[in-house]
């Protein structure tokens, strides 16, 4: 019998000591290869996640804020109260008003009847130069009444209901179609203002003005225009189609970058890190984009505290989910981090286990035994922290638009209940340890 020849099951042929080698060499060599593959496939759904993670944001914020109408209003309903926005429908409205008064007429008529009526040369020239004093005391009458309409608090009510009614008004932004209280046409974003001109109209008539109506095409107010209104209207156009499914696309992709690599964590705190830096890049273009917005809004048109006000408003909940999205993703990589052989990973995880057992054992001394429990939550220990934790991301799930906030709040939580859970374990005694039990 050859001494080199490995034994094998009855009826095989058994492997020489030079066939075991070459086995074992093609082994290896297909599991290099496979690694590899895997490798490859990982690296590629990391690449389509980070590229398709801010477009994922974005098109979840526009199908969102299209398809639900009280996340519009809630979206729109600040401009109302905004300060430098009332100013410029103030301003607006009162220019609209005044203009359609004619106060020249006025003074003429008046320095005719007095001429017809043989009034002193004095006198006829006195009014004639009214036309100044009575426009400035009509531009004071007209703006006292259109404040108290724009700043009383009937007009955020009038404002909302508008918006509610004319809720199509964010796919007009997208589409250029049809009509709202925001509408775009010509390359030109517009503010419909005609519930709060026919409010300002009928108290204006009360005050004496029954002919300063206010003509229908003065209605508006430009909110910026740009050459590129046609490309920024396809691009939403697309991603409002895509909006229910780049989000879920996004995850899977994710989901399977981890999945497919040879090393989890690893591949785990790389997405996370990954994602981080995509929202970060995604923070700093909504603040170019507010830069870009600002600069193409002439004073003329809109003051820039005012056009400042409206980007912000807009923007807010998309700024908020991509912050929420952050610091999910860096609280990820840390959490993938904290669980690797890094030295300060472990010095992490020892100085807590060392905290945790002797603030048990500080407990266990008091006369606060948790016997039973406490020695089951120390023989389960993973488990019930695997449990603890799948409840804090599950909370995050099921919470309707959670905030950077909300997400530290539950993170605290969730961090309080791992702490607790161990001091329990460690306040079981002695035999609740499981290194201080016998083995087998």
């Amino acid at each position: 019998m050859n001494p080199d020849a490995s034994p094998g099951p009855p009826g095989s042929h058994a492997m020489t000591a030079g066939e075991r080698a070459e086995y074992e060499r093609l082994r290896r060599h297909a599991a290099v290869r496979h690694r590899w593959v895997r490798r490859a496939g990982s690296s590629v759904f990391l690449v389509l996640t980070l590229l398709l993670a801010p477009l994922a944001v974005v098109a979840a914020w526009v199908q969102e804020t299209v398809s639900d109408t009280d996340r519009y209003v809630e979206t729109v309903a600040p401009l109302a109260s905004e300060p430098p926005v009332q100013q410029v429908v103030i301003d607006r409205l009162t220019d609209r008003v005044v203009r359609n008064v004619d106060v020249a007429a006025v003074t003429d008529a008046l320095s005719s009847s007095l001429r017809e009526a043989g009034a002193p040369a004095r006198t006829v020239a006195a009014a004639e130069s009214l036309e100044g004093p009575l426009r400035s005391a009509v531009r004071a009458a007209v703006d006292r009444t259109v404040t108290r309409v724009v700043t009383g608090d009937t007009f955020p009510q009038v404002w909302e209901e508008a918006n509610r009614r004319a809720h199509a008004a964010v796919v007009n932004v997208i589409t250029g179609d049809g009509e709202g209280a925001v509408h775009a046409r010509d390359g030109a974003v517009e503010l419909d203002l005609g519930p709060v001109v026919d409010q300002v109209r009928e108290r204006l008539v009360e005050a004496g003005f029954g002919e300063a109506a206010i003509p229908d095409s003065d209605r508006t107010v430009t909110l910026f225009r740009t050459e590129e209104l046609d490309t920024a209207q396809d691009t939403m156009r697309l991603l409002d189609v895509l909006g229910a499914w780049l989000p879920v696309l996004t995850v899977v992709f994710a989901v399977l970058a981890v999945w497919i690599a040879p090393a989890h964590r690893v591949m785990l705190v790389v997405t996370a890190c990954g994602v981080a830096v995509m929202m970060t890049v995604l923070l700093v273009a909504l603040a170019v984009a507010r830069r870009v917005y600002l600069d193409s809004v002439p004073p003329r048109v809109l003051p820039g505290d005012a056009a400042a006000a409206i980007y912000d408003t807009f923007v807010r909940f998309l700024r908020d989910s991509t912050l929420t999205l952050l610091v999910v993703a860096v609280i990820t990589a840390l959490v993938g981090y904290l669980h690797g052989p890094g030295r300060p990973a472990r010095a992490v995880r020892s100085g807590a286990e060392r905290g945790t057992a002797a603030a048990g054992r500080a407990v266990y001394r008091a006369g606060l035994h948790t016997g039973s429990t406490g020695r089951r939550l120390a023989d389960h220990r993973a488990r019930a922290s695997g449990v603890v934790i799948a409840a804090g991301v599950l909370t995050l799930v099921l919470w309707n638009h959670p905030t950077a906030g909300a997400v530290a709040l539950v993170l605290g939580i969730t961090v309080a209940v791992l702490l607790v859970l161990a001091v329990l374990g460690a306040a079981a005694g002695p035999a609740g340890r499981t290194e201080d039990r016998p083995a087998g």
